[in-house]
This record gives C-alpha cells, sequence and structure tokens, in this order.
C-alpha cells in the first residue's frame, strides 16, 4: 500500500492507493461565519487534530506501508512555502521512519494533476507534454507540464490569473450574500435556478486573464437587489469565459496538446459542462478534483515503481 498526506489550507487529507483501488478519507477546516480564509496558525492547529482522526478512520492497522507521499509546498518553486504543510510533513516523516517506508515529497500543485490523472484514468500522460489547469482558491494557472526523471512530472506557468483568483471569486461572492465559506458548493446550486443568460466577455492581458472585475460586478448586483442566483450564475459563467479564453489561446500557442482540468473550482457543474462541450479535455471526478491526498499515494506508488 502507499500512503499520502496532504495538509493544504483548507482541508486535512490522507489516501491509500494499492496500485489500483484507492480509500481516501479528509476533513474540511472550519472557518467562522463571515469570514474569508483561515489564519496559518489555525490552519496548523486545525490539521493536528484531524489527522489521528482520519487515520482512525482509514481502519487498515495490519497495512503494509511501502512509501509515503507527502506535499511540502504549495508549488515546485523556490520560495513557495505555508506552515499548514508542515503537519503532513511530520506525520509523513514519522510513518517513514517507524515502518521503514520509502517517503517522497513532492508540491500540492503534482498532487492535484496526479489526482485528476488517475481520477480520469489517464495516468499515462506523465509520459507526454500536456496542458493543465490548476483553478482553486489560491491558484488559477495553466501549466505546461512535460515527463521529469526526477519529479515525474515539471510545469511551468504559462497562463494565469492577473489578480484575484477565481476561488477567491466565487467564496467572496458566497459570504457577501451570507453563506459560509468555502462557497462553491452553495453558488454551484442556486446558478442551477437562474434562467437568465450571460455572455461575458472576459478581460485578457495576453494569454493571462483578469477576474478582479467579477467581484466588483456581483457586488453592485447584490447592492442592488439582483437575486442570488442571478449574481451566482454571473459569476460562474465570467470565470467559465475566462477559462474557456485562455484555453482557446493558449491551443493557438502550444497545438493541440491533451487538456487536463483540476482543482477545486473545476468541479463545479456549470464551468465543467462549458469547457466539455467545446473540447476534448479530461476532469477529475469531483472527489478528485477537490484537495485531496490521493495524487500523493499515486506520487508515492509511481516513484516506488521507477526505483
Amino acid at each position: 500500500m502507499y500512503l499520502g498526506f496532504d495538509t493544504s489550507n483548507y482541508t486535512t487529507s490522507v489516501a491509500l492507493f494499492d496500485g489500483v483501488k484507492m480509500y481516501q478519507e479528509k476533513q474540511l477546516l472550519t472557518v467562522k461565519n463571515g469570514e474569508r480564509g483561515l489564519r496559518q496558525s489555525d490552519a496548523v492547529f486545525q490539521h493536528t487534530v484531524n489527522m489521528p482522526v482520519l487515520l482512525e478512520r482509514l481502519n487498515f492497522q495490519d497495512t503494509n506501508i511501502k512509501a509515503v507521499g507527502v506535499s511540502t509546498r504549495p508549488r515546485n518553486i523556490d520560495g513557495s512555502y505555508m506552515p499548514c504543510f508542515l503537519v503532513g510533513k511530520n506525520n509523513a516523516v514519522s510513518v517513514s521512519r517507524f515502518t521503514g517506508a520509502r517517503l517522497y515529497e513532492t508540491s500540492h500543485q503534482v498532487s492535484h494533476i496526479l489526482a485528476a490523472l488517475y481520477s480520469a484514468d489517464r495516468l499515462d500522460l506523465i509520459n507526454e507534454r500536456f496542458i493543465a489547469f490548476h483553478v482553486s482558491g489560491g491558484t488559477t494557472e495553466a501549466l505546461l507540464v512535460e515527463p521529469d526523471e526526477r519529479e515525474l512530472i515539471k510545469n511551468k506557468v504559462i497562463a494565469q490569473s492577473a489578480d484575484l483568483k477565481a476561488g477567491q471569486a466565487i467564496d467572496r461572492a458566497g459570504v457577501m450574500m451570507g453563506y459560509s465559506f468555502p462557497s462553491g458548493k452553495i453558488l454551484d446550486e442556486l446558478s442551477k435556478k437562474s434562467d437568465k443568460n450571460y455572455n461575458i466577455k472576459p478581460v485578457m492581458l495576453g494569454l493571462d486573464c483578469s477576474l478582479s472585475g467579477i467581484e466588483n460586478k456581483a457586488k453592485a448586483m447584490f447592492e442592488s437587489g439582483e437575486s442570488e442566483q442571478n449574481i451566482s450564475k454571473f459569476v460562474l459563467c465570467s470565470i467559465s469565459a475566462a477559462i474557456d479564453k485562455m484555453t482557446e489561446l493558449l491551443l493557438e500557442k502550444y497545438g493541440d496538446l491533451p487538456l487536463l482540468y483540476a482543482g477545486g473550482v473545476m468541479s463545479n457543474s456549470l464551468i465543467k459542462s462549458n469547457i466539455m462541450r467545446k473540447y476534448n479535455a479530461y476532469f477529475a471526478e469531483p472527489v478528485y478534483s477537490c484537495d485531496n491526498a490521493c495524487g500523493l499515494a499515486v506520487y508515492a506508488y509511481l516513484k516506488d515503481k521507477n526505483e
């Protein structure tokens, strides 16, 4: 079995992978009503409390752990660091030392990509070039992904949001309307009740997009008495239009490469359906699109196979 740990800013997650079947447990961190995020000290505390509970839920006391994978940073670039990842790393190091299992460290972003590939049954793509979108509360990026002998895959940012991230736009709209953070699921449900059509022209800066206007427009709509359903649909349609345009421009520049969409925002039904209607793309199932440790268990498995 291969064990994965991920302690991102908003989810504690552990996963076990046997090379075919995945087992996972995760817990969203608690954010107080009206607030739009967590301090790192609060995230670290909640991860520390959650982790032993999740490991007990896995209920694999007699499992032979061959390798452990863990996310230790948001991205595989110099200076990428968040204290919350220390909780996962400390647990992974402890398991490795007490069981003799190999330990493999990578980034939260690589984990998202591998979880999405596993969910789409396309792990073979690690052997070729493709474009991956990582769209979440902290990241709205398009990545050129290529095979890497040491890291399995390496990625380079080729387009991104120049300001607000897609998940931030969603969560800020939800909190503004009185809903809890994170707000992705409630905006998804509200948008389905809107019969209004929005023809959005995204703000582009070359290959990059600008999303800050979405928050300003949503606030103006809210203050003018627009319905929550219409505000939700406007926000999601705006993000969808930006991702669509980024995709179109990137395919023009880099050619007809495989497309993969990962991150919690890409589990939204409206955005996903809009992209799927236009492009031959791969998506993770929602459970593998949101923050999870499955990609770390897959990383440990693939790295161990290559040793």
